[in-house]
């Protein structure tokens, strides 16, 4: 098993599945965002203070792409739809 439930996660009181698109739109954003901005930082690395810059560049970057993130969502899924062949079979 990859994850591990912890016992905290077990008691964890969780979110209505019907805003599970905000929450992924939340991570992917975070993640997305966290990794170019620490692109975009390091040249820091040689100047010192990466951490601080990287920090700042990610915090602003991931409040700017949160709404575009979770606006474009639905319009890349139908895109996606348009070129992904279906599957599953005809009955």
């Amino acid at each position: 098993m990859l994850f591990r439930r912890s016992r905290v996660a077990h008691y964890m009181r969780k979110l209505s599945s019907g805003l599970g698109h905000f929450v992924y739109g939340m991570i992917q954003s975070g993640i997305t965002s966290g990794v170019a901005s620490g692109i975009a930082s390091l040249n820091a690395l040689e100047e010192g203070g990466f951490f601080t810059r990287w920090s700042k560049a990610w915090l602003i970057s991931w409040i700017i792409m949160v709404p575009f993130v979770l606006l474009a969502a639905p319009l890349i899924r139908r895109l996606t739809l348009l070129v992904v062949a279906d599957d599953a079979p005809r009955v």
